[in-house]
């Protein structure tokens, strides 16, 4: 039943965002492979998540004020932020694993959930961040089976949302504005959030940070590489089908509408996502080991912003190997991942500190 969503192509908008989703031979295939066909007698499977507990009040509560946040900055500037304490959720788990809630804010309004998955047994394990699409949201870290996929071979994985994601949307703004029409934004502000959340976890102590990774999709891909090019604590980078080349992917990929593209042609909204590029990032990553994965043919992210980030990525340092992995199609990458696979690569990496060649 699930396979056969894999055929199934669909656009739809989803009010009042006036979001226009990617196709959904791509994304069913991602969803299939992170939750559903890493353990297939276990699909329906699905516990009692600590999301439903009231998170507790910080310990030390502080009014949030912030000055003008610059986007076009990759660095957080620490004068921009004055964070709450955490609020720690509900935790939760089973006999392999560990699962925290943990509500972080340094906006106003704008609280950042994520959960945080430790492998039992493992004394300050390795950590992987995993920042999916923004029309995606944290359900997949509630799935027993995906959060022991995420923990195997003693690694702890970290979800949470971007900017403008569905659920981070703020009251207060206009009804019209979405991930991409506020670009600028949703790419600086999320690469903050990456920082932030890393600054969080190295105040845990039961991590560890000398060995931390991220993992990326589709815009959430975008983010990664911008992230670790301006942060040397994330070591390996891993991403699928990743935004980027603004001026070409703005003009043909699906995730935008026609009625809106024009409007993202143009010379001033270019200028103002041009420090936000990509394909000018992919060679100052500063993260050890590096992977693009492609899905040729996927409408989201056209032929030709995929072979220019290609091209930008295609070195090797002393300090920094990179791999290309193109898949055929969606069947093709869900034949090559599935079982967990996915995520192997990045595990590997941050483990011996060089990137597998597979």
């Amino acid at each position: 039943m699930y396979v056969c969503l894999i055929y199934f192509q669909v656009k739809h908008e989803v009010k009042p965002y006036n979001l226009v989703l990617h196709n959904f031979v791509l994304r069913a295939a991602i969803v299939l492979i992170s939750t559903f066909l890493l353990f297939p007698e276990t699909r329906a499977q699905q516990l009692p998540t600590p999301a439903t507990a009231a998170l507790s009040t910080p310990a030390t509560p502080a009014r949030v004020t912030v000055t003008r946040e610059d986007w076009t900055r990759l660095e957080s500037d620490p004068t921009n932020f004055a964070p709450l304490s955490p609020a720690v959720g509900g935790e939760d788990g089973n006999d392999k694993f560990n699962r925290e809630l943990v509500q972080l804010q340094w906006r106003v309004g704008d609280p950042v959930e994520l959960y945080v998955v430790r492998p039992k047994g493992v004394a300050n394990p390795p950590v992987v961040l995993y920042l999916y699409g923004y029309q995606e949201n944290l359900d997949r870290f509630k799935n027993d089976r995906f959060c022991e996929s995420l923990v195997a071979g003693g690694f702890a994985a970290v979800g949470f949302e971007s900017a403008l994601a569905i659920d981070r949307f703020r009251s207060g703004r206009p009804m019209t504005d979405w991930f991409v029409s506020e670009l600028q934004e949703s790419l600086g502000a999320s690469v903050h959030d990456v920082q932030l959340v890393l600054d969080y976890l190295q105040t845990r102590k039961d991590l560890d940070l000398n060995h931390t990774g991220i993992f990326g999709v589709g815009s959430g891909g975008a983010i990664a590489i911008l992230a670790a090019a301006i942060d040397p604590r994330l070591k390996a980078v891993d991403t699928l089908n990743p935004w980027g080349d603004w001026s070409d992917w703005l003009a043909r990929s699906s995730a935008i509408p026609e009625a809106e593209r024009q409007a993202y042609l143009k010379p001033e909204f270019l200028d103002k996502v041009k420090p936000l590029e990509p394909v000018t990032w992919l060679p100052k990553v500063k993260a050890s080991a590096l992977r693009l994965q492609f899905v040729t043919g996927s409408p989201s992210v056209p032929e030709l912003a995929m072979q220019h980030m290609e091209a930008a990525a295609a070195y090797d340092s002393a300090t920094l190997h990179h791999t290309v992995t193109r898949y055929k199609d969606a069947q093709d990458l869900i034949q090559q991942t599935d079982q967990g696979k996915l995520f192997d690569w990045i595990k590997e990496s941050l483990r011996s500190g060089a990137p597998s060649r597979r």
